[in-house]
């Protein structure tokens, strides 16, 4: 495979321009570059391409470097990330494809396969989540550092992208900023949607009417942390949950979006006991009271988590760890605290 790849960069590297032209049609040639926003195509000029050089090394033609965001790479990292693309036979594939054809037509099976999907469609979801990389050392990790948010290094659900569109309704223009990505699964943990943080660099969220939004098929699903067997927790919002994991790592969560998706979520068929962390308003109880009707119709036992403050997070924000901690430990049964909790907390 290693042959193979480096096979199909030097190929690729010698029709750099024709690459760029193709996959970062934003951008532009500005003398020995090709220049766009980024790897993933979006327009800018922080990102630039060598459109010459020698046949290997840093400074080889095909080789990239993002300014913005630090990254880099070549010719085949451009093939996967515009294309989202995950696994390397599909890079590879994709290569070959386009290197058959040096000036493919846009009806080419190379255009197919790059074409946009449907916006808020699953698909589109499943290429945003998989163009974004992991959250350790980003601007997401701090900014849930400094919702008091510690225990997040990891999480296979949640992801970072330095630039995700912003569509702002009844503005033409689109703005982009760095956001917190979190994949919303089905059962079996397949991605059905996504669900976006905006966040400012400078901190807290990105300045625009609305920093949150979800996007793909939703009903049902949830932001999942932790695989659920008998016992599952599970609430609103993705801040409420990683809250009650500052205190019971060990246990399965769920954040289901809002309160109609609460009430919605979908049941393991193993599950025995559901916590519910509950948002203290209207809709929150309104939620609340739909997801134990129906856990109960499913001979599930439900238990509800009240927080002191508006919601879990709250609570972390406002009153602390501590109080946090035995806020939530007094409402479990004692079989859960010793279970999910860990040895070095206290269960009185």
């Amino acid at each position: 495979m290693a042959r193979d790849a480096a096979e199909l960069s030097r190929r690729l590297a010698q029709n750099v321009e024709a690459v760029c032209r193709h996959y970062l049609s934003s951008g532009r040639r500005q003398g020995r570059y090709w220049l766009v926003g980024d790897v993933r195509n979006m327009p800018g000029r922080s990102m630039f391409v060598r459109l010459s050089g020698p046949d290997s090394g840093p400074g080889a033609a095909g080789h990239w470097t993002d300014a913005a965001s630090f990254e880099h790479g070549d010719l085949l990292d451009v093939i996967r990330e515009s294309c989202g693309f995950v696994d390397f036979r599909d890079v590879a594939d994709e290569a070959r494809r386009f290197l058959s054809l040096p000036n493919p037509p846009p009806s080419s099976v190379a255009a197919a396969r790059c074409s946009p999907a449907p916006q808020g469609s699953a698909e589109s979801a499943r290429r945003l989540f998989a163009a974004s990389r992991s959250i350790g050392g980003t601007l997401a990790e701090r900014y849930l550092h400094w919702r008091r948010l510690t225990n997040v290094s990891g999480l296979a659900s949640l992801r970072f992208h330095p630039r995700c569109f912003y569509r702002s309704e009844g503005n033409a223009e689109n703005l982009s900023f760095p956001a917190l990505i979190a994949s919303v699964t089905d059962l079996s943990g397949a991605i059905t949607g996504v669900h976006r943080t905006w966040l400012d660099p400078v901190g807290g969220k990105a300045p625009v009417d609305t920093p949150r939004r979800a996007m793909g098929n939703l009903l049902g699903h949830a932001v999942r942390f932790g695989a659920a067997d008998d016992v599952l927790a599970a609430g609103e919002g993705i801040e409420t949950v990683l809250s009650v994991r500052e205190v019971l790592p060990a246990l399965p969560l769920a954040a289901a979006l809002s309160s109609n998706h609460l009430a919605a979520m979908l049941f393991p068929a193993s599950l025995r006991i559901l916590y519910i962390a509950r948002d203290a308003d209207p809709a929150g109880d309104a939620a609340v009271a739909a997801l134990t009707a129906r856990a109960e119709g499913a001979g599930i036992e439900p238990h509800v988590l009240s927080p002191q403050f508006g919601d879990f997070n709250d609570d972390l924000c406002r009153a602390g760890l501590p109080a946090l901690r035995a806020k939530l430990l007094s409402q479990l049964r004692p079989a859960d605290v010793q279970r999910f909790a860990g040895p070095a907390v206290p269960v009185s």
